[in-house]
């Protein structure tokens, strides 16, 4: 057992701290498709051991992120376009099916919530895609867990963070605008809890998300992973250095 492991932090709070990290830059594209993910590396940058960089490698394979090939060898996953163009098209009725849930049922809190998240996504729309891309999954998963459910918090997190894996392998530059303007209808028909018309609506925006997306692949980078991975890494640094 490291040091670090040692210090009575739950093993399971540390795999799920290099998880949102890892997952974060993929989603942001700074890790893109291919892309290799040493344990040895990932432990040294987080300050853990290669164990728990193996256990948060695996829960990234469950969720579709990363591939796990032979000899402990992990990498960013590389669907192909029909694996992307179908993880779409399971998304689209998992949505459906929040937003019929939610449909007059959110509080003016919650709604109050949407807006500002809106708010931070047409704030960073001059900013990289892949900010906009990440603020704009993060507002579907945002839906999902108002409707409480466990299953559906589950499954619409796990194929929206695979379709923006997607989005770096078969996009054009991201509509950020035309997201924006489709999140703002789908709260307002929420909000009216008209639960056609928002299931159309959800319908209408995912699809043309899909079409707007799927259109060529990109070349890939080759940088790093150390340096690559840094600014994802800040909030585990405290706690290794902690352990020295």
């Amino acid at each position: 057992m490291s040091r670090e492991e040692s210090r009575g932090r739950p093993a399971t709070d540390k795999v799920g701290t290099i998880c949102r990290a890892l997952r974060r830059a993929i989603i942001e594209q700074a890790l893109e498709p291919g892309a290799k993910l040493p344990e040895d590396a990932l432990g040294e940058r987080f300050g853990v051991s290669r164990t728990i960089a193996r256990h948060a490698l695996g829960q990234l394979a469950a969720e579709g992120l990363v591939e796990l090939r032979r000899n402990r060898i992990a990498v960013v996953a590389t669907p192909s376009w029909q694996e992307a163009r179908d993880a779409f098209d399971i998304r689209i009725e998992l949505e459906r099916l929040v937003v019929r849930q939610l449909a007059g049922r959110l509080t003016k809190a919650q709604i109050a919530q949407l807006h500002a998240h809106v708010d931070a996504e047409d704030s960073a729309r001059n900013g990289p895609d892949p900010i906009s891309i990440r603020l704009a999954t993060e507002f579907h998963i945002l839906l999902a867990s108002m409707t409480e459910s466990p299953i559906l918090i589950r499954y619409v997190s796990e194929i929206a963070y695979r379709c923006c894996l997607t989005l770096s392998l078969f996009s054009r530059p991201h509509s950020s605008e035309c997201a924006i303007n489709e999140h703002r209808m789908l709260i307002d028909a929420l909000a009216k809890g008209d639960a056609e018309e928002v299931i159309s609506l959800m319908h209408h925006h995912l699809d043309s998300v899909a079409n707007r997306a799927l259109v060529a692949q990109s070349r890939p980078r080759g940088r790093d992973i150390m340096d690559i991975l840094a600014p994802y890494a800040e909030p585990l640094r405290p706690h290794a250095k902690a352990a020295g």
